[in-house]
């Protein structure tokens, strides 16, 4: 079962950028699929990125909603992944939320998760 700490949240511009990070422990990130959701007040919790863990697969994927403007990463050393978050948008607002896959491919998610880290865009 792994331990995911969420962090970098907090009070954004529209148009302005944040960088939020997971800690992953218990296991790490090892070949496993790395994602990145979301949920707003009142909506369900919605994927929004995918880094997956081997070769043979599209390395990283986007949720139309956030395509061009964030960025998924990982560093197996430091078993942490990452979102850059450019060109925020009001929309973007909600609690963000990172997960370690059962897979390779993303297909399969956990049922771990952090606490999450919020996120704010004003207008």
């Amino acid at each position: 079962q792994a331990q995911l700490v969420e962090s970098g949240g907090g009070l954004a511009q529209t148009g302005g950028s944040l960088r939020l990070s997971c800690s992953v422990s218990r296991g790490g990130l090892g070949n496993a699929a790395m994602g990145w959701f979301r949920q707003a007040p009142g909506l369900h919790r919605e994927w929004i990125a995918t880094a997956t863990g081997m070769s043979g697969y599209e390395p990283t994927i986007y949720a139309n909603s956030v395509k061009g403007r964030f960025t998924i990463s990982r560093d197996n050393v430091k078993n942490t992944v990452y979102l850059q978050m450019n060109n925020l948008k009001p929309e973007d607002t909600a609690v963000y939320y990172c997960n370690r896959a059962r897979d390779a491919s993303g297909s399969r998610w956990s049922d771990d998760w952090g606490q999450g880290t919020q996120v704010t865009v004003s207008s």
